[in-house]
């Protein structure tokens, strides 16, 4: 693995940050994610119980006096065909509802500040992701993000609506795993993202994440899904983050992201000219 050419988060931030903060860290560091109890569990009741009477609404039913089960249960009153359409139409509604990326970003605001910072980006529109079982149409191959023009800023806040694990979940890879893996990386040049899965496949996390805890993980490396071969529907958002003055690559501020945290100096720093006669 090649030394990181970053600062050394204990030398740097002894008395800085709190010795919580110091942990938070040095876990993400290491594992390349943290998962952590919802910061608002209130947000996120009230984002749970939205989509499933969204998606009742769709299918022309009752509002469902038990959220996580009408969730679960899924596959029982929807067809993968017919999968798609619904899913489009509940992503439509969640983001036309102003209250919910404030909401979304409550979930996990202590968790996102301590490893991103307290100015921040925050992608326009919140993605969702349902995953019925043994359904192979819902399918993220494994892959980085920064591989398809995410910047290396960025990181995932992964939230889901039910419990997940094993296949009802999502893999991501070790530090260690994709830096070895990034090194030999030509050497399937020519092969499928499959291909990819397989050679790896015994060095992945499945991620156990009861519902009520939220996942922040580093997009630079390798993740995805499989098949779901459990017996419950999955149902997980996801939104970027990244620090509002970090870089960026493909996806731009104003048209992939916004700033929502700027704060006073900076908004002053941003609009700040000076006088003409500095610039002659």
């Amino acid at each position: 693995m090649a030394p990181s050419r970053a600062p050394d988060i204990a030398a740097t931030s002894a008395g800085f940050l709190d010795p919580a903060e110091v942990a938070m860290t040095a876990q993400f560091l290491k594992q390349g994610y943290v998962i952590q109890p919802a910061a608002d569990r209130l947000a996120l009741d009230r984002i749970r119980d939205h989509l499933a009477a969204t998606t009742a609404r769709y299918l022309g039913e009752s509002v469902p006096s038990d959220s996580g089960d009408f969730l679960n249960r899924l596959h029982e009153k929807v067809s993968g065909e017919a999968l798609n359409d619904l899913r489009l139409a509940v992503i439509q509604d969640i983001n036309a509802q102003a209250w919910l990326r404030p909401a979304y970003f409550a979930v996990a605001r202590n968790t996102i500040e301590t490893l991103i910072g307290n100015e921040l980006a925050m992608q326009r529109r919140i993605n969702l992701s349902i995953q019925m079982p043994h359904d192979d149409k819902s399918l993220l191959p494994v892959h980085a993000d920064v591989w398809s023009g995410d910047s290396a800023f960025e990181a995932v806040l992964w939230v889901p609506f039910v419990d997940v694990f094993a296949t009802k979940s999502m893999f991501i890879a070790a530090p260690e795993t994709n830096a070895e893996m990034q090194a030999r990386f030509k050497a399937f040049g020519d092969q499928s993202a499959e291909d990819l899965y397989r050679d790896i496949a015994g060095q992945l996390t499945f991620l156990d994440i009861p519902y009520g805890h939220v996942l922040l993980f580093n997009q630079n490396l390798m993740h995805g899904n499989r098949v779901n071969t459990e017996s419950e529907t999955r149902w997980t958002m996801n939104c970027r983050f990244k620090s509002v003055l970090s870089p960026y690559a493909d996806k731009k501020l104003g048209e992939f992201f916004e700033p929502i945290t700027l704060r006073a100096m900076t908004r002053i720093g941003m609009d700040h000219e000076l006088p003409t006669r500095f610039e002659e």
